[in-house]
């Protein structure tokens, strides 16, 4: 069996990529063979770097080199106040509003019935450990503004209500339908602020 062509190996894994289809795969390609020395290497050497340290933190499920992660470990945190989001893609997109000084905890998903994903799937055994650990007064909940996020936020509600926190949620700026990772910073930044309870 001949070895496969390197060049279209490389595109076919930068494709692989979200939100690179296999044209704009393509030009990454050939910008990074172009100069190799510059970018590939660096690239190369970043990559496996990444995939033998970060994992996920064993506290609120954020990726990091370390567990429990920089949120965690920060004193400066207010540790009374606890964000709930979907995946770290919300925390990250969170983090670059400068919304929000608590905690993080990422669910790894949302309640979704077609999908076969349901409460055992999702991080809310932990984040209830938390919560009565830890002692928080505010949890809010920071979820697409979908059926299924929508669905996950009232079951989490549910859940949180015999420990007595207090249980908010992201108000207005996120759209129906919207996922937080793709808004700009200023309206998840007005969303935070604006939260109400749930």
């Amino acid at each position: 069996m001949a070895d496969r062509d390197p060049i279209e190996h490389l595109i076919a894994l930068l494709s692989r990529i979200p939100g690179l289809g296999r044209r704009s795969a393509r030009r990454a390609a050939l910008r990074m063979l172009m100069r190799p020395q510059e970018t590939m290497l660096p690239l190369a050497q970043a990559l496996e770097a990444a995939a033998q340290a970060v994992r996920p933190c064993e506290t609120c499920g954020n990726l990091d080199a370390q567990s429990p992660c920089g949120i965690c470990r920060d004193p400066r945190r207010d540790r009374h106040l606890v964000c709930v989001v979907e995946g770290v893609a919300d925390l990250w997109a969170l983090e670059r509003a400068h919304a929000h000084q608590g905690l993080y905890h990422v669910l790894g998903g949302v309640l979704s019935p077609l999908g076969g994903v349901g409460p055992e799937d999702l991080s809310i055994a932990p984040l209830l450990a938390r919560i009565a650990a830890e002692g928080a007064e505010e949890v809010i909940l920071a979820l697409p503004a979908t059926v299924d996020g929508t669905a996950t936020a009232h079951y989490v509600t549910d859940r949180l209500q015999p420990t007595g926190v207090a249980v908010t949620r992201l108000a207005q700026g996120v759209p129906m339908g919207g996922a937080l990772d793709v808004l700009d910073e200023g309206t998840l930044a007005t969303a935070l602020r604006a939260r109400r309870p749930a």
